[in-house]
């Protein structure tokens, strides 16, 4: 699936990401093995989903390396996004 993906490195329990949309997407963070899974097609577990607004805020429930994909669930265009 195509998706705009943000490596954040390491983030700690509690930090909230922020990611800002020009329109609805959906957002979705993920830990690198969840991310893997989902960049490949396979089932995978987030936090987040379609963002209707923004901005969109999900909080950070563990510590550990997180990534957050954008897509825009199948649907033709193009999203511009930053995190």
């Amino acid at each position: 699936m195509q998706h705009v993906k943000y490596d954040l490195g390491q983030v700690k329990r509690g930090s909230t990401v922020v990611v800002t949309l020009d329109k609805q997407a959906n957002v979705l963070l993920m830990d690198s093995t969840n991310y893997a899974n989902y960049a490949r097609g396979r089932r995978c577990n987030y936090f987040g989903g379609l963002m209707k607004r923004s901005p969109a805020s999900i909080p950070v429930p563990r510590d550990g390396h997180w990534f957050v994909a954008v897509d825009l669930g199948g649907a033709s265009g193009r999203i511009r996004s930053g995190v």
